[in-house]
């Protein structure tokens, strides 16, 4: 480019700019046929293929922009100012690519300043021309390097007119000092081209951005990026015309007076043009908008296919499975350390077994004491090196949902809380690991739990359940683990308290009989406890009862538990959380099975368990067992009867002993009595199965749609 300010042509006469700016607004009515304009655009369009890199030429004209007006920005200082210029400018080939571009930059802004108040179509059309071999965004970033070039210089004069004397001399050529004095009858002629130019840059970004889209994901033949395409010609165009506009507005300053300008200088030109410019930039930004969606589907379809594929791969270690699921690059720390709040990287969890605790916001305070609980015993497991073991909590969110300060304060409180490992933000969990993690891990709502061995081979996909039946014997939480402990089990009282009630185990040492049961009908309980209490003196056994309450309907268990408090029916959980721990441990003895694929194994324990599952769902329920062994796990429509008809049965109690002749008795009114069977799984529950067996007659149940509200989350 050449040095110093470029050649300027005479400017013409002031009734001739006059009558240029006539003829101009005029051409906008005249021309208003775009798709006549746009034919002849098109035609001096022959782009010769050579590839220009705009974007540093483009941060250059912005930051002149940007400081070309009337107050300076006192923010930066000058060495700050260039030092960002030079970060946006400063790479190996933009000094060569602006020799190679100044000649043209330099004819552009001569032709501009020129005729900028001209005939605004044909001196477009001549930019054109100049620019037929050029692409669509270099066109458009050409012409706006040469608009700054000029509108940089007139306020460069402004700024510095009074401190610098060869800059005074000029300013008064250009008739600064008197416009400058009288700018503010001229401020909304100033506003009105600020607005302009902010439009014209806001389109130009907008038409990189275009050509920047990477190929390897989105082609022309996506019909966003085609439509988009097919509007950019119109989008350079009306751009060129705002910069003609644009610098006609300050030529007429310099060469005809603020006087001139005030009286004839029509503000519509430039509302009308950044009026339409922004209907352009709109259309553009709905488009883009759709490609960049677009590339996000292919890139996030391609990042799940590498995560299928990376777990059926082996590794030497866990990092690349870690990386994918959690974030890929280096340049930030993505987890907490618990244990002391600082930020770490991925490495602290090479090759080690990785428990992932997979949850929304919504993970409740009983799960995660009990969980922390479970933690810190596992901490201290005897079998356990604590370098190879480390939990991470992955927080799932939903991306579309506006991050707000509530989200923000309910996120970082149970960040805060947690003594693992946690991923720093939500928003590091890209859309392909959370649509794993929900298609090939099943999580919905509720948490789940997977565990990864040293090598990031998923060895139980979810560990909470044996974790809420066995606590930290169930390490190391893996499948065959679980599958161990299962055949290690029996059904016995141990298995429903083991955990929750040491009164319970108490009893269990002792032998006594023990009745445990639940619902939440007031009138039942009290006629079954009343009832229980009078067979037992009756029959001269010791008996004891414990209130467990029910999976849900707090309101109703608190009413329960308060009558048989004041009325002391007996004995009766007071916690909430051990009532919460005590069903989902029941479930989650159920979810084991499932997760096996053993749900329907002809086992008695699993029979017995689904039984007690499904009498929660409706009336009330009774397991009677004698110390550790379980006699009977009834419904309340057979349990109760089989204590109100004692007489009936009584005469067994010597020789067969309480336990036995209670169980016949309620044998032969269950084959009388067939309550329903019902399993209830929330769509939140992850795996559930396609078919389901009764646990009272063996057959196929029937799958029903239940819409349901307790109202728990009010009632807490």
């Amino acid at each position: 480019m050449a040095s110093g300010l470029p050649l300027r042509l005479p400017a013409p006469s002031a009734s001739a700019m006059n009558q240029q700016l006539i003829r101009s607004d005029r051409s906008m009515i005249t021309m208003s046929d775009d798709n006549v304009m746009m034919k002849q655009i098109a035609e001096t369009h022959a782009p010769d293929g050579r590839e220009v890199d705009v974007k540093p030429l483009l941060h250059l004209v912005e930051d002149i922009l940007k400081r070309a007006t009337l107050q300076t920005d006192t923010s930066l200082t000058t060495s700050q100012a260039h030092a960002e210029s030079e970060d946006k400018t400063n790479h190996a080939n933009f000094a060569v690519m602006l020799d190679s571009l100044s000649y043209t930059i330099d004819r552009i802004s001569c032709e501009i300043a020129y005729k900028g108040g001209a005939d605004g179509h044909a001196t477009t059309v001549e930019l054109f021309n100049m620019l037929a071999s050029y692409s669509w965004d270099a066109k458009l970033v050409l012409t706006l390097a040469a608009f700054a070039l000029n509108y940089g210089e007139f306020w460069l004069l402004a700024q510095i007119y009074s401190s610098n004397q060869l800059a005074k001399s000029m300013a008064i050529l250009k008739q600064l000092p008197n416009i400058l004095e009288h700018s503010g009858p001229l401020k909304p002629r100033f506003d009105a081209l600020n607005n302009l130019i902010k439009v014209m840059m806001d389109v130009t970004r907008c038409v990189v951005e275009f050509k920047d889209l990477p190929p390897t994901y989105i082609s022309h033949e996506v019909s966003a990026l085609s439509a988009a395409m097919a509007h950019v010609p119109t989008a350079v165009y009306w751009t060129v015309r705002s910069v003609l506009a644009c610098a006609a507005q300050i030529t007429s300053l310099t060469t005809m007076g603020y006087e001139f300008s005030i009286s004839t200088t029509k503000a519509w030109e430039l509302s009308t043009l950044a009026h339409k410019l922004s209907n352009i930039l709109e259309h553009l930004r709905k488009q883009l908008a759709t490609c960049y969606q677009y590339i996000d589907e292919k890139r996030n379809v391609e990042a799940y296919q590498t995560l299928l594929n990376l777990f059926e791969m082996i590794h030497i270690d866990n990092m690349k499975v870690l990386k994918a699921l959690i974030y890929a690059k280096d340049d930030i720390q993505p987890l907490i350390d618990g244990s002391n709040k600082r930020r770490v990287h991925l490495d602290v969890l090479r090759r080690k077994n990785v428990l992932l605790l997979i949850s929304g916001l919504d993970i409740s305070n009983d799960e995660l004491a009990i969980l922390e609980q479970i933690y810190n015993e596992s901490s201290h497991h005897g079998t356990r090196l604590d370098s190879q073991y480390d939990l991470v909590w992955i927080p799932i969110t939903d991306h579309s949902v506006q991050w707000t300060d509530p989200l923000k304060e309910k996120f970082e409180s149970l960040q805060n809380s947690m003594p693992w490992y946690t991923v720093y933000h939500p928003s590091l969990i890209d859309k392909a690991a959370i649509r794993f993690i929900k298609e090939v891990w099943h999580f919905r709502n509720k948490p789940i739990l997977v565990v990864l061995d040293p090598q990031g081979k998923v060895v139980s996909p979810n560990a909470l359940h044996m974790m809420w039946i066995w606590g930290s014997n169930a390490f190391p939480f893996t499948s065959l683990r679980e599958e161990s402990l299962w055949r290690e089990e029996t059904w016995r009282l141990e298995l429903l308290v083991d955990g929750i009630d040491p009164v319970i185990l108490n009893w269990i040492k002792e032998e006594k009989y023990i009745f445990m049961y639940g619902g939440d009908d007031v009138e039942w309980v009290r006629k079954f406890t009343n009832t229980a209490r009078a067979v037992a003196q009756a029959a001269r056994i010791p008996l004891e009862m414990v209130y467990v309450g029910k999976s849900r309907k707090r309101e109703q268990i608190r009413r329960v538990m308060g009558t048989i408090n004041v009325e002391k029916l007996g004995y009766a959980w007071q916690d909430l959380t051990m009532i919460w721990f005590f069903w989902t441990r029941l479930e989650s003895m159920l979810f084991s099975k499932i997760q096996l694929g053993k749900v329907d194994d002809h086992d008695p324990m699993m029979q017995a368990i689904k039984k007690l599952l499904s009498y929660d769902r409706e009336g009330g329920w009774a397991v009677l067992s004698k110390g550790s062994s379980v006699v009977v796990n009834g419904h309340g429509t057979t349990v109760l009867p089989t204590l109100v008809e004692y007489d009936l049965w009584k005469e067994q109690v010597p020789v067969k002993g309480f336990d036995l002749a209670f169980q016949e008795h309620h044998e032969n009114l269950h084959d009388i009595v067939h309550p329903c069977s019902r399993f209830e799984f929330p769509m939140t529950a992850g795996r559930i199965p396609e078919t389901l067996k009764c646990p009272e007659c063996n057959r196929s149940m029937e799958k029903f749609t239940t819409f349901l509200c307790c109202h728990d989350v009010l009632l807490q």
